[in-house]
């Protein structure tokens, strides 16, 4: 793993931002694994901002989410979809269908997760991946525990994960108890890989992840066998 150490989360956004449009403008089908919440929003603004400018284009690119919640349409503007879209889709220039996410209102989920492992697998895997770190080491949504050899699957959410997303809802009571979520072997297959670490909320995960031994009860761990991952982290998130 490289460690790239920025200032604050505005230098870490633009770096990140740097990263993703120099892969986008160097490939003919470039595909790229993208994550929601509160640290890639700045990124996506700087992407947006790229594209306004002309300096990149997003047709030819194809993307993957990394999860949504279980019973959330895409219209509920708490939904990943529904994120991705304000935050990113609807102001580039992608082309139609382009944009895949789980469905998370899916009648059959196994189903549903299956046929968004195939996907991937027909896209040929993800050029360049973004992460976020969950509190307790999860990537996607795979939680502490989760087996390193899993595919895109259904999963129960912790309550620190729920408790750390209920900012997003009304009450924790709102958040969803499932999701679905790319796996970790699913994860691993992509041949290029960005771990975004913000805030001093996360110091105590990225410490256990350069640190600590690789274990299906940290899930970022696993990192460390990946070929190629770049930990894009800002100082206050190195505070440990």
């Amino acid at each position: 793993m490289k460690l790239v150490v920025m200032k604050n989360h505005e230098e870490l956004s633009k770096h990140a931002c740097e990263l993703i449009i120099n892969k986008v403008n160097s490939l003919s089908s470039p595909v790229l694994g993208l994550a929601t919440g509160s640290t890639p929003e700045r990124l996506y603004e700087m992407m947006i901002d790229k594209y306004n400018q002309k300096v990149v284009s997003f047709s030819h690119v194809k993307t993957f989410n990394l999860d949504e919640y279980v019973g959330l349409s895409e219209n509920d503007t708490k939904s990943y979809r529904y994120y991705m879209n304000h935050h990113l889709f609807s102001q580039v220039n992608f082309t139609k269908g382009q944009n895949h996410i789980p469905n998370g209102m899916a009648s059959h989920l196994e189903q549903e997760c299956q046929r968004y492992e195939q996907l991937i697998a027909d896209a040929c895997h993800i050029d360049l991946q973004i992460l976020g770190l969950g509190h307790n080491g999860h990537i996607g949504f795979n939680e502490p525990g989760t087996s390193f050899s899993t595919r895109t699957h259904v999963v129960d959410l912790e309550r620190s994960t729920r408790e750390a997303n209920a900012r997003f809802f009304e009450s924790i009571k709102e958040v969803p108890t499932q999701a679905i979520t790319m796996g970790i072997e699913t994860i691993l297959q992509s041949k290029q890989i960005i771990l975004l670490v913000s805030g001093e909320q996360k110091a105590k995960a990225l410490h256990r992840l350069l640190n600590g031994e690789v274990s299906e009860d940290f899930p970022a761990s696993v990192l460390k066998r990946h070929h190629d991952v770049t930990i894009i982290a800002d100082e206050a998130a190195l505070q440990l």
